[in-house]
């Protein structure tokens, strides 16, 4: 274990790109976990800093872990057992594998530590709180902003994330069903991932070679906007041909945004999903009655208002 300073300890691997401060008079009294994903994006550099920011500012000392690859389901569950046995006394995780975690989430919530999800649901456990997107309503959104630019009988690629999490499931089933509603008559031509870049642009560039006349893109989280930008770029499609939209709010897909190659994105408050989640789970972890679920919200960011969203959502340091 890499111990750094007296409040924040870091267990296992997990990239956090972020400045780990200290709060003055830090009460180590009050250990909580917080178990992430293995995902060296954007989008979760920012809600890791928020949640390292929220444990800092109340003055706990936080135990962050992680699992050692993306959708490493083992390696979660054992970061889990390391940070309750340094004496975790409430975890907030967001899980790889919504099922498979949820064994090890029942055997701890029966000791009496309880559990904040972050970002993604747990199916099949107790937890005392969700704390992230209402990913059934973004993915809705998502839905009616591509319905709104494309033809009746037009075919789209939609680029969908791990469906062992929640949030995955949501994101594709919202989306499917909005658009089914609006455009009854579309082709979707699904491109499945584990949340990586580069099986996103392996399977747009697929789909393109075999559908050239695909007219959108939506994907399921920014990563997949990357890799879809790059497949366009690659096959050398011109700018703005094929209308894209992303799903995150993440600083370089935003700034693909304000280049023109993607037109729109669903932006997610990814440091306040951390914050609120960690913060929560010090509540949860005092004996406090937290909510049950804190939608952080979305918002369809687009050329008009891509400067703002940056501003309000703690973005300015990736947009240099």
């Amino acid at each position: 274990m890499k111990r750094i300073g007296t409040l924040i300890a870091v267990l296992l691997f997990i990239p956090l790109s972020v400045h780990l401060g200290f709060a003055a008079q830090a009460d180590e009294s009050l250990v909580v976990g917080y178990v992430t994903k293995s995902a060296p994006n954007q989008g979760w550099t920012l809600i890791n800093k928020g949640a390292v920011d929220a444990a800092r500012e109340a003055g706990v000392r936080l135990l962050v872990a992680g699992p050692s690859a993306q959708g490493a389901l083992a390696s979660q569950i054992y970061a889990i057992d390391q940070v309750i046995a340094q004496g975790a006394k409430a975890i907030a995780i967001a899980p790889v594998d919504s099922t498979g975690i949820a064994p090890i989430v029942r055997r701890a919530a029966k000791k009496g530590i309880p559990f904040v999800a972050v970002d993604t649901g747990i199916d099949g456990a107790p937890i005392r709180s969700y704390v992230g997107t209402d990913n059934l309503a973004a993915a809705r959104a998502q839905a009616e902003w591509l319905a709104g630019v494309i033809g009746d009988s037009d075919k789209v690629i939609l680029v969908n994330g791990s469906l062992r999490q929640s949030s995955g499931r949501d994101r594709r089933q919202g989306f499917l069903d909005r658009l089914q509603q609006l455009k009854p008559h579309v082709t979707v031509l699904e491109v499945q991932t584990d949340w990586t870049l580069t099986e996103a642009q392996a399977g747009v560039t697929r789909e393109l070679r075999a559908h050239p006349d695909v007219s959108a893109i939506a994907n399921a989280w920014d990563d997949g906007t990357i890799g879809a930008v790059a497949a366009l770029r690659t096959l050398k499609y011109p700018k703005g041909k094929v209308r894209i939209i992303g799903f995150d709010g993440a600083p370089n897909a935003l700034a693909l945004l304000k280049a023109g190659w993607i037109q729109a994105d669903v932006g997610q408050r990814l440091y306040r999903e951390g914050y609120e989640g960690v913060k929560t789970a010090i509540a949860a972890a005092k004996g406090e009655t937290v909510p049950p679920r804190i939608d952080t919200g979305f918002e369809l960011v687009t050329p008009g208002n891509v400067e703002k969203f940056s501003a309000d959502n703690e973005l300015s340091g990736f947009m240099r």
